[in-house]
């Protein structure tokens, strides 16, 4: 086995927007094979998070996608931005989304968002919430929708509620014990 194979031989970068780029690598993995190119997508790391209201539902937001042209139920979740903790992060993007605090947090887990395309991570996080704010105002577009935990597996094989990232932070949560699903 040859230990410096696969190897990068160049990478170009093409910025696309503050919150995206583009990445070209040329990756040779055999002395023999020429190099072929790659392209993922670049965006700042990304966190998701199961909520757990005091009443025990679990806190889901509605909203449209442009890029998959529908609405999609997901975790709350947000990117991370330049130099923010990612649970600082997730208990921002959760009081934003929700309105609801978070009371405690525990880490899910950390995971390749997509090893194939997108070069970032996920962190996912399980958040026992306080009561929503008094006056708490949804964003224009987004629907927070509680749902108990048994309404959730209906959700999920229906495909309602089908983000893949989302649903590997509910497989996270169930191998930890946080979630029977």
């Amino acid at each position: 086995m040859v230990r410096d194979l696969p190897k990068i031989l160049k990478a170009e970068r093409t910025t696309i927007s503050p919150w995206l780029e583009v990445i070209a690598r040329e990756v040779r993995f055999s002395r023999e094979a020429a190099a072929e190119t790659y392209y993922a997508i670049a965006q700042p790391d990304y966190v998701a998070v199961l909520a757990v209201t005091p009443d025990s539902r679990i806190l889901l937001v509605r909203q449209y996608r442009p890029a998959i042209e529908r609405f999609s139920l997901e975790l709350p979740a947000g990117m991370v931005d330049r130099g923010e903790d990612p649970q600082a992060t997730a208990a921002r993007e959760l009081l934003e989304e929700t309105g609801y605090p978070t009371i405690s947090i525990e880490r899910i887990g950390l995971s390749a968002t997509c090893s194939s395309r997108i070069s970032n991570a996920t962190h996912s996080f399980f958040v026992r919430t306080g009561d929503r704010a008094a006056g708490f105002v949804e964003e224009s577009g987004v629907q927070v929708i509680p749902v108990l935990q048994s309404e959730l597996r209906p959700l999920v094989l229906s495909g309602e509620f089908g983000e893949l990232t989302h649903l590997g932070v509910l497989a996270q949560a169930s191998a930890r014990g946080l979630l029977a699903f």
